[in-house]
């Protein structure tokens, strides 16, 4: 069986807060008062009708707690926007943060929702300037917007582009300087990210990140990991994966357990060189 119906056994993502956080993270909650590994992201993080995502995997093999501070469509203000949850993922032995697009942020151009960062809330006056026949009220979630953008100009989508990434990089040196060090970025994607200046292309992985970009803010993290799932996790597809029958497009849209496995695979051992080294330190 390729997958599951809840009548086969729906999952339960044990949902829990940290601190006075009013987040909601997949749990079972881990002790965050000893040594602890913290994982910060969106949608891969969270793992979405997977049994085990990649933290419990890794936790699994470390035999060290591993928060999974995953949210759903998570951008970086979602955590610039919450003391709590960052000063607890700052004392964590190894941070790893995954590499989001660009897209779930509050920009010059439009503001998202500060918790639920797919979330459209507004255009600026920047940008009804440069779309002054658009009906903003339309949008609610940002890819749907900036999809609609590149249709109404491509000419001027380009300069919101630049603005969203200078924008971006701002964003997550913020996170990584919050965090401190021990930091890993990590990127999931089925490729390695297009080099700068490549065609803008709205169906990778992550929207809109470049190389360039990445060199960018990792001269802030202590490693960098990318995490290439193998053509064998990508052609598993929805095997594994356990969702109800309205659900099947959405999980279609998620990577499955098969994927998980590789990027744990692919951060164990950078994980580990990490917590040698802070205990050779002492």
């Amino acid at each position: 069986m390729a997958y599951a119906f809840p009548s086969a056994g729906a999952l339960d993502y044990a949902l829990c807060n940290y601190g006075a956080s009013q987040l909601l993270f997949r749990g079972p909650k881990r002790d965050t008062d000893r040594v602890f590994i913290s994982v910060l992201g969106g949608s891969e993080c969270f793992g979405r009708f997977v049994k085990y995502p990649f933290p419990d995997l890794i936790q699994k093999e470390l035999g060290l707690p591993v928060a999974n501070f995953g949210l759903q469509n998570a951008g970086p203000d979602v955590y610039l926007n919450d003391a709590w949850v960052l000063d607890i993922a700052a004392r964590a032995a190894v941070k790893v943060v995954q590499i989001f697009g660009v897209q779930n942020i509050s920009n010059r151009y439009y503001t998202v929702h500060p918790r639920r960062n797919d979330r459209f809330l507004a255009a600026r006056p920047e940008l009804r300037a440069l779309y002054p026949n658009i009906d903003f009220t339309e949008f609610h979630f940002t890819r749907h917007l900036l999809h609609a953008l590149q249709h109404a100009s491509p000419t001027n989508f380009a300069k919101v582009v630049q603005g969203l990434r200078e924008d971006w990089v701002h964003h997550m040196r913020a996170l990584l300087a919050r965090l401190g060090r021990q930091t890993l970025l990590l990127w999931v994607g089925d490729a390695m990210p297009p080099p700068a200046f490549a065609p803008i292309d709205l169906h990778l992985d992550q929207f809109l990140v470049d190389s360039a970009m990445i060199d960018t803010i990792s001269a802030q993290a202590s490693g960098l990991v990318y995490a290439i799932p193998s053509p064998e996790a990508q052609a598993a597809g929805l095997e594994g994966m356990v969702f109800g029958p309205t659900e099947m497009e959405i999980a279609a849209n998620l990577v499955g357990p098969y994927v998980h496995r590789d990027i744990c695979t692919a951060l164990l051992p950078h994980i580990e060189d990490h917590l040698s080294a802070k205990a050779r330190a002492g």
